[in-house]
């Protein structure tokens, strides 16, 4: 594996693999890997002749008073997981080089950012659809491999790629959990151990509503259910919810009962100062599946 620290690096190497007719895969990643990242990676190795993997903490689509500064970082660490997943090249820029002096360019895409996460992080998702935007521009990837426990940030970037016309496919990798149920997230390591048994509200919550809609079946107001699940993290030591929200996968939209196409999404604080979010379908299991522009 290859460790690469400039664009200009970068560049020339995807431009030789291009030449030689290579299938590109793209990982874009913050670091700090477990094991969700290495499934993406897997996933990526599995449909392209090259994957690239970027680390770079972005810092625009940290908010005021976020972890931008506390962020765990760890290079050597993430080289050794990156190898071992069959990495070809780790791309790790500096901020710098990424957002030079005078970067005055912004991409935003409107509808899909103004709820769920986008509601308490304003900025959050145009910060992310920049720097991804420009991962694309300098990989010049033929796929690329998110992870579904950011749905809406999946989302984000799906619409990015057909409306701005990025000649790439987008995979999405169902969510990797521990084995207690708590979705693999690098700021799992904030947690302490209280903190840590705490968590699992989360998924406690999304089983309760999964047979709350396998009891009721169709037509489940969609109240209702919020209610129980805030009820259940409200109550549990330490934890607060940020939202909790059912709406349709595709388009993000707010349901008012439990449809077919329905799926909760939720974000608790624990402690007031580790975030962590989780999503499920209320209905049918999730694929993996490509999005063809």
């Amino acid at each position: 594996m290859k460790l690469v620290r400039t664009i200009d690096e970068l560049t020339h190497i995807v431009k030789a693999w291009r030449s030689e007719g290579k299938i590109i895969g793209l990982v874009p990643t913050m670091g700090w890997f477990h094991q969700g990242h290495l499934s993406l990676m897997e996933m990526a190795r599995g449909r392209a002749d090259k994957v690239v993997v970027s680390l770079f903490i972005n810092p625009i689509q940290f908010g005021l008073g976020e972890d931008l500064s506390t962020y765990p970082y760890d290079l050597d660490r993430d080289m050794q997981l990156a190898e071992k997943a069959g990495v070809d090249l780790l791309f790790a820029p500096a901020a710098e080089d990424i957002y030079p002096v005078g970067f005055q360019t912004a991409v935003s895409v409107k509808n899909l950012t103004q709820g769920l996460c986008g509601a308490s992080r304003p900025d959050h998702f145009g910060g992310v659809a920049t720097v991804v935007a420009k991962l694309f521009n300098m990989v010049q990837p033929h796929l690329a491999i998110f992870g579904e426990k950011d749905y809406q940030q999946l989302a984000v970037i799906r619409q990015m790629v057909r409306d701005l016309n990025f000649n790439l496919e987008i995979f999405g990798h169902p969510i990797v959990r521990e084995s207690d149920g708590l979705a693999m997230s690098s700021r799992n390591s904030y947690l302490n151990k209280e903190e840590r048994r705490h968590a699992l509200c989360l998924h406690r919550s999304i089983q309760y509503a999964k047979e709350m809609v396998e009891k009721a079946g169709p037509k489940l107001p969609v109240v209702k259910l919020t209610d129980e699940v805030k009820r259940i993290i409200n109550t549990t030591p330490g934890c607060a919810v940020d939202y909790v929200e059912v709406v349709d996968k595709d388009t993000l939209l707010p349901s008012e009962y439990v449809e077919k196409n329905s799926m909760m999404a939720l974000a608790v604080k624990i402690n007031d100062r580790v975030r962590l979010i989780d999503n499920t379908r209320l209905d049918l299991k999730e694929s993996v599946v490509p999005d063809n522009k």
